[in-house]
């Protein structure tokens, strides 16, 4: 039966029908609801890992024990998983193994735009590139096929158009899992330099297996039309192509490593020109043109930033300009903030006030680097503003600069990877404010599960991770929590940290307010008293407003968004707000 779903949709369903039998990752747009779509769908056990690199060593000893196994994780993942991915290019599977990437060009939820086809083509791996829902089921049962054929992990690389657009999918035949015999191959597993020699070998010859594949698969299909422009291309970019030039003819890519050089100099021998149309970096047109053949038209014209759509590979092409979108008049600014009452904004409102320095990291906090606060001055991956803060607390000290830095993060980045860099801290004699946000869920990619929320993926309850015992066993001695809705008293234990020599930690045990709401009345403003002095707006609260009337505006306060955490009226020095007296919160 036919099925509209999207591309995440389609690889879970992919992997339930293709026998699946294990399944891990770390949340991260535009990935994540793969893994939610397998624990919706029921059928296959799935879990979140405490981070990518597990979640891949995970699916590494579920392929060795028999049963086929994905890993699924956004690009910036595979940074994390990279150090078990290229050892598992040598060792190879059992069972077959696929990892999940999912590409976000244009950067719409990611710190980078980096192309994971260099991951396949620095691992010596296969990649498959799917242009739509259907090839995106397709393509996890061929990558189980050739993962067990060819005795390798598989890449399954998707871009956010692709993970998130939805189409129509007519599912295969639905095999039933299986688990396969194992035995202990010490030289296959076990790489110890002897062992590996040998497995170096073993990956070269599979290389050369694979380019031979690559020749005759039907995943690489060229779709002859006009034969005075021919178009090599894969992936979301086929799709654009085909937009955009609807009688070309096509080389399609769906094995994106290795390339098939024969048919590639084949389709190029039989059209006049050559485009080469793909995102980001140009990896194709650049293994092409070592082949020796001439490309009319690459990365010379097309962009190497963002994504492409039909109308910039018209004007690439032709010679035309792409016309910018039309302006809309009087819409209103729309940046993005906090959450009404969220307990992020009582701490950066406190951390901007105090002038520090503050190293940031990825998650819903990230925005506290944006005006009005300006609380945030670096962000670089997950974990590193623990790390980081050592770093410039070190050299504070070498300069003599009276400069304790400041670290935020949150619970789940700190299981992931922030751990590690407090124990560090801790070992080298640190210096610096660790701020972690426990708002007891991975708010940022839509609320999932984690080591300190107390269920799992499939909803089942689980051990909670108690995060104070858990940062005094990585040697801080200085933890206290803290409530961030109490401006004064947020302010107050920052001081003392900051005045504290040696590391010293704070935890904001406040959830998040879109899972758990604040059960007070909406707040509301007494215009006698209210000067306009706007003092409350820097709480960049999305339930404050100015009136229209009056030579002065004054605030007023939507009852319709405001959840009543009172982090506003703590702002005003002329008593002028207040909770609405005999009301429920609009919100409950």
């Amino acid at each position: 039966m036919k099925k509209i779903i999207s591309g995440n949709e389609a690889i879970a369903l992919g992997f339930t029908d293709a026998g699946g039998v294990f399944a891990s990752g770390y949340p991260g747009t535009p990935s994540t609801e793969t893994l939610e779509e397998v624990a919706r769908l029921g059928e296959v056990y799935c879990e979140w890992a405490a981070n990518e690199k597990v979640a891949l060593e995970a699916a590494i000893g579920a392929s060795i024990a028999g049963g086929r196994s994905l890993a699924t994780m956004k690009h910036v993942g595979v940074n994390v998983a990279a150090d078990a991915l290229l050892t598992l290019s040598y060792t190879g599977v059992n069972a077959g193994l696929i990892l999940m990437v999912a590409d976000d060009p244009g950067m719409h939820s990611s710190q980078n735009e980096q192309d994971s086809r260099n991951y396949a083509r620095f691992a010596k791996v296969p990649l498959l590139d799917p242009a739509d829902s259907q090839d995106a089921y397709d393509m996890v049962r061929a990558g189980f096929e050739i993962s067990e054929r060819f005795d390798t992990p598989v890449m399954l690389r998707t871009t956010t158009r692709i993970s998130h657009a939805k189409g129509v999918v007519v599912p295969g035949e639905k095999l039933a899992p299986r688990i396969g015999d194992w035995q202990k191959e010490v030289p296959k597993y076990v790489m110890l330099p002897n062992f590996a020699r040998q497995r170096h070998v073993v990956v070269e010859e599979r290389m050369l297996a694979l380019r031979e594949f690559a020749e005759t698969t039907p995943l690489n299909r060229v779709e002859m039309r006009d034969t005075e422009l021919g178009i090599v291309t894969s992936g979301v970019a086929y799709q654009h192509a085909r937009e955009a030039f609807p009688n070309a003819s096509i080389l399609k890519l769906g094995l994106a490593h290795p390339l098939p050089e024969r048919k590639i100099r084949e389709f190029a021998g039989s059209v006049r020109k050559l485009v080469v149309v793909e995102e980001m970096d140009g990896i194709f047109e650049e293994q092409i043109r070592a082949m020796g053949i001439e490309v009319a038209v690459g990365k010379d014209k097309l962009p190497l930033c963002g994504e492409i759509n039909a109308d910039l590979l018209r004007a690439a092409l032709d010679g035309g300009e792409v016309a910018a979108p039309a302006p809309v008049e009087g819409l209103p600014q729309r940046p993005p903030v906090f959450c009404p009452s969220c307990a992020h904004r009582g701490l950066f409102t406190i951390l901007s006030k105090l002038k520090v320095f503050v190293s940031g990291d990825i998650g819903c906090y990230t925005l506290g680097a944006l005006p009005p606060m300006g609380a945030m001055h670096s962000v670089i991956d997950m974990g590193a503003s623990i790390s980081a803060a050592h770093g410039m607390a070190k050299v504070n000290t070498i300069a003599g600069r009276a400069q304790k830095p400041v670290a935020v993060i949150g619970d789940s980045t700190f299981f992931h990877s922030g751990m590690t860099g407090l124990l560090s801290m801790a070992f080298n004699g640190g210096d610096a404010l660790v701020i972690i946000m426990d708002n007891r869920t991975t708010g940022m990619t839509g609320g999932q599960e984690n080591p300190g929320t107390g269920r799992t993926l499939e909803g089942q309850p689980t051990r909670q991770v108690e995060m104070v015992p858990l940062v005094k066993a990585l040697g801080i001695d200085n933890v206290f929590e803290l409530n961030t809705y109490d401006l004064a008293a947020t302010e107050a234990a920052i001081k003392k940290g900051l005045e504290t020599p040696g590391p010293y930690v704070l935890i904001d045990r406040n959830p998040c307010i879109l899972r758990y709401r604040i059960r007070k009345p909406a707040m509301t403003v007494d215009q006698e008293k209210c000067t306009g002095c706007r003092a409350c707006l820097k709480v960049a609260c999305m339930a404050l407003g100015l009136t229209a009337t009056g030579e002065k505006p004054k605030v007023r306060i939507d009852p319709n968004v405001c959840n009543g955490c009172g982090v506003c009226g703590q702002m005003c020095k002329f008593d002028a707000m207040h909770e609405i007296e005999g009301a429920n919160n609009a919100n409950l």
